[in-house]
């Protein structure tokens, strides 16, 4: 990351900012360097509006899981179909 001082940053260090944003690690001026580079660069913009969908779809995942017990019976199912060929 570079070490200039400035609100305009290059695309590697706003998509670093925007990495930080997304975990809620960015310190006050990182966001608003990220927020001035995605006024005027669109690759940015869309690398960060597909983070905050990415964000989304994880905090909200519905995953339903089967039971041991459903497991083990289709295990015993697979086990069988394979040792009928």
């Amino acid at each position: 990351m570079s070490k200039k001082k400035g609100f305009f940053v290059s695309c590697p260090d706003a998509n670093h900012f925007c990495d930080k944003n997304q975990y809620k690690e960015a310190t006050f001026w990182e966001k608003v360097k990220l927020n001035i580079h995605l006024i005027y660069c669109n690759a940015c913009r869309k690398y960060s509006a597909k983070n905050n969908k990415l964000t989304k779809l994880i905090k909200n995942t519905k995953v339903i899981t089967i039971t041991p017990s459903d497991k083990e019976i289709m295990k015993e199912k697979l086990k069988q179909k394979m040792s009928e060929k």
